[in-house]
């Protein structure tokens, strides 16, 4: 049975977003985990971080989804709160944020949480063993639509990617590769061997706004969402070769641009 969360005692409160000296708009941020000193902790390193603003705090589900309605821009969660795990309301997180990112923090290692949460909608996961720049550098990156995953996240997210599509009645695809320019083709190559959009950039002799919308135009074409589905579809329709290695020698900017 399916929860709700509407009865709640918790007024949500709506911020006005914030600028920085330099005119850019802070990253709103909602905080939500169990342990108030971990919560505390947060806020602290965050007020004197350029940038990030925390808008909200919640321990709960139900607290989490109220606050989540107030349209922070990223949402930081821990996979257990208390009695509750947040992979059984993260869907209805999603939709009250209307738009936030979702970053999991967490100290559960399992990644099998962690790829189940990514495919509920999370943009990636950082464990609370990591640094304060690295969670910074995350939360900047799930901001502007990039996933953060390590690079045994993202050996999990292909294998399991590549078992999803290998399940499914393949489609004739033909006529969306063939559809793709001769320069969409090598930005497909260069993206499997895990450049960013700028090395892209001068390695064609091309801006780094013309390589994004080389990109646009690829999602639009090959019906994908984003890079990590591109990768998978590059690799089973032979776009890229992919070559076998351990998991930790996969790139770790793989997804980055």
């Amino acid at each position: 049975m399916k929860k709700t969360y509407e009865n709640v005692d918790f007024e949500p409160v709506t911020f006005e977003p914030v600028t920085t000296e330099s005119g850019t708009p802070n990253i709103r941020i909602l905080l939500v985990d169990a342990h108030t000193l971990f919560l505390a902790g947060l806020c602290c390193l965050m007020r004197d971080e350029p940038g990030l603003t925390v808008v909200g705090q919640a321990v709960n589900a139900a607290e989490a989804i109220a606050c989540a309605r107030t349209r922070p821009d990223v949402i930081i969660i821990d996979l257990i709160l208390g009695s509750e795990n947040s992979l059984d309301f993260l869907a209805d997180l999603i939709e009250a944020g209307k738009g936030a990112r979702v970053l999991v923090v967490t100290g559960v290692s399992d990644p099998q949480c962690h790829l189940r949460a990514v495919q509920l909608g999370a943009m990636g996961v950082v464990l609370k063993t990591e640094s304060p720049g690295c969670l910074f550098k995350a939360i900047r990156k799930v901001h502007t639509g990039e996933m953060w995953l390590n690079r045994s996240m993202m050996a999990s997210a292909m294998a399991e990617a590549f078992r999803a599509t290998a399940a499914k009645k393949p489609d004739p695809e033909s006529a969306k590769i063939a559809n793709l320019s001769s320069r969409e083709r090598q930005v497909i190559v260069m993206l499997s061997q895990g450049l960013k959009n700028k090395e892209i950039a001068n390695r064609l002799f091309i801006s780094e706004k013309t390589v994004g919308h080389h990109l646009s135009s690829i999602f639009s074409k090959l019906d994908v969402k984003d890079r990590l589905e591109l990768l998978v579809y590059a690799y089973r329709h032979n776009l890229a070769k992919i070559t076998p290695a351990p998991a930790a020698n996969l790139p770790d900017r793989l997804l980055a641009s």
